[in-house]
């Protein structure tokens, strides 16, 4: 088999979600074809820290990010990418701004973890994912327009998801975030969900277990996407 799509990451939000999104393509590829490798191209965001911050929670400044993702977009297009993606979820926001910016495909995170929850006929969904991709209803409204009945976290909930991904993005995956992360989801439970979602790429890092709620990783629902979409 020949991989036939070079894809561009947009990367670095956060870096070591990219570095788990890359090596989880590499892997899926490998299981189909163990003599070749996909052609991947990642631009790696030189994010000013405090941006980052201040959106995860605060809320604030989303549009700081929006030339970040345009300057990489174009440079992923121009470097021969024929299809790009972004392993975040908060950012898709901006999706139609990057895909009016380039000529090549973009792929969405939200359009593929949606498709991927009727597949498996998902009817009520638990989102856990930043206050930015709460209250922009990317999951909320997609979900609506395809009968998916949702859930998502109270304010105290959401403050402490909001502190464990900063951690993850600072590079820290405390037990302590693990311990508060599946009491979230325990508490999902009670809600006689389907599934939980994290809509949050830097999540799966922690690697939530529940021993009877669904949890679905929308950076591996995507990751997967994109290895379809390479082929």
């Amino acid at each position: 088999m020949y991989f036939i799509k070079t894809v561009g990451i947009i990367g670095g939000l956060g870096p070591e979600t990219t570095a788990e999104f890359y090596l989880d393509i590499i892997s899926s590829c490998h299981k189909k074809d163990k003599i070749t490798r996909p052609s991947i191209i990642i631009a790696s965001i030189p994010l000013p820290l405090q941006i980052e911050e201040d959106l995860i929670l605060r809320n604030k400044g989303a549009e700081r990010y929006l030339p970040f993702l345009i300057k990489e977009a174009q440079r992923l297009e121009k470097a021969g990418t024929e299809f790009i993606v972004m392993p975040c979820n908060s950012l898709h926001i901006f999706i139609n701004e990057i895909r009016n910016a380039v000529s090549v495909p973009v792929l969405s995170i939200i359009d593929e973890t949606v498709q991927h929850l009727k597949q498996n006929n998902m009817n009520k969904v638990g989102i856990i994912s930043t206050s930015t991709t709460v209250k922009s209803k990317l999951y909320e409204n997609a979900f609506s327009k395809n009968n998916i009945g949702y859930v998502a976290p109270n304010e105290s909930q959401q403050n402490k998801i909001d502190r464990i991904i900063l951690d993850l993005l600072a590079g820290h995956q405390k037990d302590e975030d693990r311990n508060e992360l599946a009491n979230i989801i325990n508490n999902f439970d009670e809600k006689n969900l389907d599934c939980v979602i994290l809509a949050c790429t830097d999540l799966q890092l922690l690697k939530p277990h529940h021993p009877a709620l669904k949890i679905y990783d929308t950076m591996k629902i995507f990751s997967d996407a994109t290895v379809r979409k390479i082929l």
